[in-house]
This record gives C-alpha cells, sequence and structure tokens, in this order.
C-alpha cells in the first residue's frame, strides 16, 4: 500500500486525526459541537454552490493561445493584435442558453462562444454565439425572451406556447429562429461549429481612425451537426456529450482550431448600408465586406478544476482593451452592463481577482474592500483620485474615440424594419434537403402549441420570408389555407 505524505487538514491548515468518525459523547452519544472539522465540511458542503448562471448554465471550457497570422494595425491599435506571429493566451466557455446547469449537451439551442484574451493591456472578452444574428435587437426585451425559454411558473415544465407567442409577437427573431431550427442548431460537438462576435464593434488605430468591425471565428475542424434523432438518443444517454468530446479531443493531443476573420465597415458606410449595421438580427453580406483573416485560434489545455475555472469564469462584453471599442448596438449597449453585474452577483465583485478571471497585465485602482478580496486589497497604498501622492493615473490616449449623436432622448426603435429579406435569403440558400428538415424541426417544435392564432402569426412571417417556406410549415401542421 503507498503512503501518502500529505497530510489531511483542515480549511485553517491544521492536521486532520480523524477523518471517518464523528466526535461524540459516548458510542452512542450526542454529536459534539466541539467537533469542528465536522461542523466545517457540513458548513461547507451546504454552501458549494455559487448561484447557476440565468443564462448559459451548462458549459465546457478549455485553455489555449491565439496567433495573429495578418497586420491589422491600420484599423486597431490593440496590442496582441499588433503584430504577426504574436502570441497571447486565452480560455474559452463554450455553452448552450436555456438550460440548467444539469440539462442535455445536445439540445437544440444556440451555443455560447465567450473568448478571454489576456492580453498585455488587460483582458479583452469577446461574448459571442456560434450564430451571426441574434433573436432580439433591444435588451430591454432580453428579460422577457429568456423568461419564454425557462420553465412555466406553476408546471415547472418548457412552455412552447410561450416560445413561439413571443417570438410570432417579435417578427425580428426569425432570422435566428431559421438558424436554430435548420441543421446548425445542433452542433455534432463544440470543435465543429463557426464562433461569432455577433454585434458590430468599434476598431480604433493608433492616429485615432475608426471602423465598424464584425468577427467571425472558423472552425477548421469544418461543420458537422447532429441527427435530430441521434441528439434524442444522446440527451438520454450521455446528456455531457459534447463537454466529454471537447476535453478527450484536447487530453488526446487532437487540438481543436478557429481561423478569426473580421468583416469592417467604413463609419461612414453605416449611414447609407441598405441594413442598419447595428441591428444583430442582421447580418452584413460578405460580398459587401468580405472576410480579411486576423489570426488563429487553438485550444491546447484543459482545466485543473472545472469550478476553479470554467465555473468562476467571468466574461462581459464590455470588458475592451485600447483600440476596440462598442458601437450603438441596443443589444450590446444592454450586456456591457448585463454581464458584469451578474458576475458581480453570481461570484463576487472581485471577481477579477481570482486567476481564471485575473489580467496578466498590471492592475491599479481604486476599488477596494467587498467579499472574498483574494489579493492585499491595494495595501497601504492611496485609496481616492486625483491625490498628491503619486497613485495611478488616468491615460488620455485611451479615452474612447468620439462619435457624433443626434435626436431626442426617448424611447426609440431601429429605423429599419425589414425582419424578411435575409431569412428568406437563408431559405433560398438551402438545399431541398436542408428545407425539409428545416420544416420539419419547425412543424415538430410548434405542434404542442395549444392556440392557432399563434401558430398562423408566425406563419404569416415565415411566408412573408418566403411563400413556399410558410406554405410548406402551415402544410404540416395542418394550417394550409387558414
Amino acid at each position: 500500500m503507498t503512503t501518502n505524505k500529505n497530510k489531511l487538514t483542515t480549511s485553517w491548515g491544521a492536521p486532520v486525526g480523524d477523518n471517518q468518525n464523528s466526535m461524540t459523547a459516548g458510542s452512542r452519544g450526542p454529536t459534539l459541537i466541539q467537533d469542528v472539522h465536522l461542523l466545517e465540511k457540513l458548513a461547507h458542503f451546504n454552501r458549494e454552490r455559487v448561484p447557476e448562471r440565468v443564462v448559459h448554465a451548462k458549459g465546457a471550457g478549455a485553455h489555449g493561445y491565439f496567433e495573429v497570422t495578418n497586420d491589422l494595425s491600420a484599423y486597431t491599435k490593440a496590442d496582441f493584435l499588433s503584430e504577426v506571429g504574436k502570441r497571447t493566451p486565452m480560455f474559452i466557455r463554450f455553452s448552450t442558453v436555456a438550460g440548467e446547469l444539469g440539462s442535455a449537451d445536445t439540445v437544440r439551442d444556440p451555443r455560447g462562444f465567450a473568448v478571454k484574451f489576456y492580453t498585455d493591456e488587460g483582458n479583452y472578452d469577446l461574448v459571442g454565439n456560434n450564430t451571426p444574428v441574434f433573436f432580439i435587437r433591444d435588451a430591454i426585451k432580453f428579460p422577457d425572451f429568456i423568461h419564454t425559454q425557462k420553465r412555466h411558473p406553476q408546471t415547472h415544465l418548457k412552455n412552447p406556447n410561450a416560445v413561439w407567442d413571443f417570438w410570432s409577437l417579435s417578427p425580428e427573431s426569425l432570422h435566428q429562429v431559421t438558424i436554430l431550427m435548420s441543421d446548425r442548431g445542433i452542433p455534432a460537438t463544440l470543435r465543429h461549429m463557426h464562433g461569432f462576435g455577433s454585434h458590430t464593434f468599434k476598431w480604433v488605430n493608433a492616429e485615432g481612425k475608426a471602423v465598424w468591425v464584425k468577427y467571425h471565428f472558423k472552425t477548421e475542424q469544418g461543420i458537422q451537426n447532429l441527427d435530430v434523432g441521434l441528439a434524442a438518443k444522446l440527451a438520454g444517454e450521455n446528456p455531457d456529450y459534447h463537454t466529454e468530446d471537447l476535453f478527450n479531443a484536447i487530453d488526446q493531443g487532437d487540438f481543436p482550431a478557429w481561423k478569426l476573420c473580421v468583416q469592417i465597415m467604413p463609419l461612414e458606410d453605416a449611414d447609407t448600408y441598405r441594413f442598419d449595421p447595428f441591428d444583430v438580427t442582421k447580418v452584413w453580406s460578405q460580398k459587401d465586406y468580405p472576410l480579411i483573416e486576423v489570426g488563429r485560434m487553438v485550444l491546447d489545455r484543459n482545466p485543473e478544476n472545472y469550478f476553479a475555472e470554467v465555473e468562476q469564469a467571468t466574461f462581459s462584453p464590455g470588458s475592451f482593451v485600447p483600440g476596440i471599442e462598442a458601437s450603438p448596438d441596443k443589444m450590446l449597449q444592454g450586456r456591457l452592463f448585463a454581464y458584469s453585474d451578474a458576475h458581480r452577483y453570481r461570484v463576487g465583485a472581485n471577481h477579477n481577482t481570482l486567476p481564471i478571471n485575473r489580467p496578466k497585465a498590471e492592475v491599479n485602482h481604486y476599488q477596494r474592500d467587498g467579499q472574498m478580496r483574494s489579493d492585499n486589497n491595494g495595501g497601504s497604498s492611496v485609496y481616492y483620485e486625483p491625490n498628491s501622492y503619486g497613485g495611478p493615473a488616468e491615460s488620455p490616449e485611451h479615452k474612447p474615440a468620439a462619435y457624433a449623436v443626434s435626436g431626442q432622448a426617448d424611447s426609440v426603435a431601429y429605423d429599419h424594419n425589414d425582419h424578411y429579406t435575409q431569412p428568406g435569403d437563408l431559405y433560398r440558400l438551402m438545399s431541398e434537403e436542408e428545407r425539409t428538415r428545416l420544416v420539419a424541426n419547425i412543424v415538430a417544435a410548434m405542434a404542442p402549441v395549444e392556440r392557432d392564432e399563434i401558430k398562423l402569426r408566425q406563419i404569416a412571417h415565415f411566408t412573408k420570408a418566403d411563400p413556399e417556406y410558410g406554405r410548406r410549415v402551415a402544410e404540416g401542421l395542418g394550417l394550409a389555407g387558414q
């Protein structure tokens, strides 16, 4: 028998004499409150779970690196993109959206694609999905949308009535719904899907000139998707299929990789482009703005501890570095607050001091105290600003680039409301076999909806995108001619 020289200790470092038997008043007496090791074990056990994420609860993660393969410093002063060959360590978390922490990996759902780059100028988080668009385009609708994807407050069951009622009353969702119900709605693995920043962002170069940009991560493994029957079988037999596949691939040295490309739009084009470039339910045509290669992302190391690295990892679209900024995208603007606030609630105000989130760049600020402060809390250094004691000072050269705004402060909708052209184009790009599967998936998902008025309203949206699209769904639901 191997002798273990590592002593078991309490959380405060004292050796444990007996970890198998609690201390009692005699062999049959009550347990004693002085058994502090027992009390610590039970109390910590009760507190082992932090609140799961409201969205993207189920996920898998990995470490890797990003290497620049094309010099785009003419467009951005971001240091980690500054020269060909430069490598930046990164961490990625893939996830489903609607399911809880214990839900199945192979459900029909978008996948989160959240990347943290540990750059020399601070962490940059690119928090996207495996789709280039989203269901809604204004953050004020996000809580309502997610409520429809969660459970009914009475039955605690998923509610297709709510799902399709909301979508049918939110026609901007049609593009994403079409993608979700297509073959790409269930990726074969996390390695065999693209990733997208989805939103429009702003790049600023060293001279202060700005452009609009969209991110595309193209999988080098190729796109592969799951048949609905196999996906359902796996959901029952191996609900952690995607998590297992990613871990095993990296563990066996089969390192997955993605090529990062961007679309770049001159600032002035935003005023005249045929679609609102800040509407996250729309894409930019690659004929108008071709993909430009930036670099390559490789995942080559599994986490040592899931909780410490994957569950406690926090990502925010507001974690920018010099050279990368926000756009007026209303969905992005809401996420700039909501994501960081979710982490302050779920992990704590000092979540960025945890090893998985800690920048490799030097951190200097005046934020103090709060739960679980894991560094020296600023020591005895000056704790306010401005000050006369040489404390950290602002860098005016890194102020975000200004851009003009106009109009009245009001609750204003997007000017462009063409919700049908792009979903229709997508439908017409599909092969006959892909269209057949798309329609079958939609019909199966809509069949449980109780009210025909909801079905008919959604069918009208499909019809506006493409008459055949609407007709085939209507026929599948037995509502043709209504």
